[in-house]
């Protein structure tokens, strides 16, 4: 079609031949390239069918040069008559391996260039076949283009072969890495084992009745990403001011009681104490917004402009807004506006390809029982939250239900649904005056 108009569809078929024969004359410029590009930003589908059999044979560590690759293409189904002519031209206009990774940069912009022309005219399909309201062909398009600029495809049937390479490549990298889970820790060791840490594109939910201290374990987590880990962290908080989460923030780093933060009351020591954590935290990289009318939409697209984002945290569902919501909602419509939101967020988790936290209010059904401990039924206003969820963590103190309970600092982490594993309960500590959880009994192992 392009041709038709007279359009030139952006390509280089003497960079893509390059990167192959540099591949062929030097396999030890493989790890590199392959970083770089991917079988699919090949526009030729000769050259594609190389580069893909060359990447599985490095990926199984076999030996690589013009003969085994030609062998190997005959395994795989992909070798014509031409194919020997082909890699013979490759190898004679190939000049040298140095500029491996120059004719890589060349094949990968001009797959970009391809990728943001189908893009552009998905986007432009929407916009004259009126298939929706501007801010949802707007935001339509912005996911579009951050998908773009990730590398990654929106959607779309890809091969197995494909995700296999992928998988084999995460594989590696966690058994190089030597992390005892594969996800980003809490900083709560026992409750890393029970939920393998937080995964990439996972959507957790931490709920609880007011008061148990859901605010408290998501602060708690985001401080020690941003300030342990070195990530990047987004707070997203409708309920409490920047001023009063840096407050907890403050209380906790420096273990500074936070009523004598909140009154001023500190001996000299304990000044000294939160400068230290003020500097500490100051050079972490924590994001804070707590603007209470934000919808999943907005926080989306904030997310999308920070560099190297980590995690996303939201305190808390209920209170977010749906897309066009109005004050005046029934019951059921509300209960719609909260899966809605709950799906939304699982995308979102996704989309950024991050670990995204969202606390949620459980309702009173548990307080009527005698054992008050959180189930999955009572998760306030959806169903729905607990199917969208790859992880439900339920918190419960029996302390504050029962003040001559044997350990009133006892808290349970009840996971109540795990994609990854198992659920159960983790047992920590509660730290009231410093609106903190550690690990059970002063547990304090080092981080993973």
């Amino acid at each position: 079609m392009d041709e038709l108009v007279g359009r030139k569809i952006p390509y280089s078929a003497s960079a893509e031949q390059a990167v192959i024969g540099s591949m062929l004359i030097d396999s030890r410029c493989i790890p590199d390239v392959i970083e770089k590009v991917k079988a699919e930003d090949f526009y030729l589908k000769s050259n594609r069918d190389v580069f893909e059999t060359i990447y599985q044979m490095f990926a199984y560590a076999q030996t690589i040069d013009p003969v085994t690759v030609v062998d190997q293409m005959k395994v795989r189904g992909v070798y014509s008559e031409e194919t020997e002519r082909n890699l013979a031209d490759v190898m004679r206009m190939t000049p040298t391996a140095a500029n491996a990774l120059e004719y890589a940069a060349i094949v990968r912009d001009r797959a970009l260039l391809r990728r943001l022309g189908d893009t552009a005219g998905e986007i432009s399909e929407m916009v004259y076949e009126g298939s929706g309201e501007a801010d949802a062909v707007l935001e339509a398009a912005e996911r579009k283009i951050y998908m773009l600029r990730q590398g990654r495809n929106v959607g779309g049937l890809l091969p197995i072969s494909a995700v296999i390479n992928t998988v084999f490549d995460q594989l590696s990298e966690a058994a190089a890495s030597g992390k005892k889970i594969p996800g980003l820790s809490t900083g709560l060791p026992d409750l890393d084992r029970q939920i393998l840490g937080l995964n990439r594109s996972d959507f957790i939910l931490i709920a609880a009745r007011p008061g148990m201290g859901k605010t408290s374990l998501a602060l708690n987590i985001a401080l020690h990403v941003a300030v342990s880990l070195k990530k990047t962290v987004a707070f997203f908080s409708l309920e409490m001011s920047r001023e009063q989460l840096v407050t907890r923030l403050l209380s906790k780093a420096a273990m500074v009681p936070s009523q004598n933060l909140l009154t001023g009351q500190l001996s000299n020591e304990q000044w000294r104490q939160i400068a230290e954590a003020a500097q500490l935290m100051s050079s972490s990289d924590i994001r804070i917004d707590d603007n209470p009318s934000l919808s999943v939409s907005d926080m989306n697209a904030a997310c999308r402009r920070v560099p190297d984002l980590g995690l996303v945290c939201i305190d808390y569902l209920q209170l977010m807004q749906s897309a066009g919501s109005k004050n005046n909602w029934s019951n059921e419509s509300r209960t719609q506006a909260v899966s809605d939101m709950s799906r939304m967020l699982k995308i979102m988790a996704k989309e950024l390809n991050v670990p995204v936290i969202c606390l949620s209010q459980l309702n009173r059904a548990s307080e009527s029982r005698q054992d008050k401990r959180p189930l999955l039924s009572d998760l306030r206003e959806s169903g729905a939250i607990e199917q969208d969820a790859d992880v439900v963590i339920a918190l419960y103190r029996d302390g504050y239900y029962n003040k001559e309970c044997e350990n009133p600092n006892l808290a349970e982490a009840i996971v109540l649904k795990n994609r990854k594993g198992s659920t159960g309960t983790v047992n920590l500590n509660w730290l009231a005056e410093y609106t903190s959880f550690v690990s059970y009994e002063g547990n304090r192992e080092e981080d993973y």
